[in-house]
């Protein structure tokens, strides 16, 4: 079945040794780290019994992935990267051994356990941003699509399993088994890092400071193709990401209750299963060159699902059953969309940028990745509020398109940028072969 393999994620990638085994410890991390994100929530509300409380996981969340996230970027331009990933990744199985520690000691302070959140979410501001900035030297670029996309499918599926297996267990073992869990997890990623060879950085800055931080956002400005990525995502994001929606959509036009239920859930999971099999069926993503192009119609496609989400949802009243199913069917969409465009933008800014500032962009990355959604989170409320959940949602998805040509047609250079592929790669791998 050639076609379909052709379909199939491409794998080629996993030929290259040191990726193959950050890939297989992000497998077993990456469910650690989800038991986490749904354990520390859940114990805060065990503690407070108050929502509020745990609305606070997102400001105790954010501020640091932000700040982080930009002076993390300007460390990793400045150091040698496995020495980074090293110490990072031992201050992340700190934090989690202390969140185990905690919790088997029965604490009931809320705020020291928002203040371990914080710390752990410092560290992942710093490691991820170097994790990706790594992948150039040791990849070719033409296949940086195809890791990008491996590297999603796998946090996706993990932000799948991760809920449901720490929703069945915390009933039964506790908090701090699942902490426990985590930490001995990340032992896996250690593993992989250590064995890295020595990534010192081209042209390294000397001063991972403020200014170094400031000289990565100047870097955008000289460089339209690299600072409409961002643009874009910011544009499908903040316009187009409904997530805020979903439970007064699943009570008001698919007849849930209000503390939940299946819609709720299946609404929940849409996205990042649409991400999961766009991952699985990305073989074809390799094969594209012009990859400015692609990620327009990605989130134009983004934006249209979201818009087909709102208007099922609207027409819901009196066939809720069969609207669910195409509500959920659009955001599987747009899921696989998200996933499409992820991976080409983060591949342009891996292979378009020059060394000595990977590690800024990839630290501006993860701050649009973690801050659009939850500026989303605001518009979307803010306008449910005036025109109805499901109006908020297709006007959002409307609104994704529209800002999407705008840009487009604004920067064309973005839209003509590919990336050449390259001459006598016929001995690589075929996808699906490794």
């Amino acid at each position: 079945m050639p076609a379909l393999r052709g379909l199939l994620a491409d794998t080629r990638p996993l030929a290259e040794p040191h990726y193959r085994r950050l890939w297989l410890a992000n497998i077993v991390t990456v469910i650690g780290a989800q038991l986490t994100v749904v354990a520390v929530p859940a114990q805060i509300y065990g503690i407070t019994g108050s929502s509020a409380y745990v609305g606070l996981t997102g400001v105790f969340g954010l501020v640091p992935l932000v700040v982080f996230g930009l002076w993390g970027g300007a460390l990793a331009d400045a150091v040698d990267r496995r020495t980074l990933l090293i110490c990072t990744t031992f201050g992340l199985i700190g934090t989690s051994a202390l969140f185990w520690l905690q919790a088997a000691a029965g604490n009931t302070n809320v705020w020291l356990l928002l203040g371990l959140f914080s710390v752990q979410q410092a560290f992942f501001a710093v490691n991820q941003p170097t994790r990706s900035a790594v992948l150039p030297k040791l990849l070719p670029a033409h296949l940086l699509p195809a890791a990008n996309s491996l590297n999603m499918t796998v946090f996706q599926a993990g932000a799948i399993a991760g809920p449901l297996v720490a929703g069945a267990l915390i009933p039964v073992l506790g908090f701090s088994w699942l902490y426990l869990a985590d930490t001995v997890t990340l032992f896996a990623t250690l593993f992989a890092v250590v064995g890295l060879p020595r990534l010192p950085v081209e042209g390294a800055i000397t001063s991972p400071g403020l200014r170094s931080v400031v000289d990565g956002l100047a870097y955008l400005r000289h460089h339209p193709v690299l600072l409409m990525s961002f643009v874009v995502d910011i544009i499908a994001m903040v316009f187009g990401m409904p997530r805020a929606l979903f439970p007064e959509i699943a009570h008001t036009s698919f007849g849930g209750p209000d503390e939940g239920g299946l819609a709720f859930a299946l609404l929940f999971a849409a996205i990042p299963a649409g991400a999961v099999l766009g991952g699985v069926f990305s073989g074809w993503v390799s094969r594209i060159e012009r990859q400015g192009l692609a990620v327009i119609w990605a989130i134009v496609v983004w934006g249209v699902a979201m818009t087909g989400f709102g208007i099922a949802a609207g027409l819901a009243d009196g066939a809720a059953g069969t609207m669910l199913a195409v509500a959920v069917g659009m955001l599987v969409v747009g899921g696989a969309a998200d996933m499409v465009s992820a991976a080409f933008r983060t591949s342009m800014l891996q292979s378009a940028a020059s060394d000595d500032v990977r590690g800024r962009l990839q630290g501006i990355f993860i701050v649009v990745v973690a801050g659009g959604p939850r500026i989303a989170d605001v518009v979307h409320g803010s306008a449910a509020a005036m025109v109805g959940a499901a109006a908020a949602a297709a006007g959002g998805g409307v609104l994704v398109v529209v800002g999407t040509a705008v840009a487009a047609l604004a920067v064309p250079a973005f839209v003509r940028y590919r990336l050449p592929r390259p001459t006598g790669d016929e001995s690589a791998p075929a996808p699906g072969s490794a």
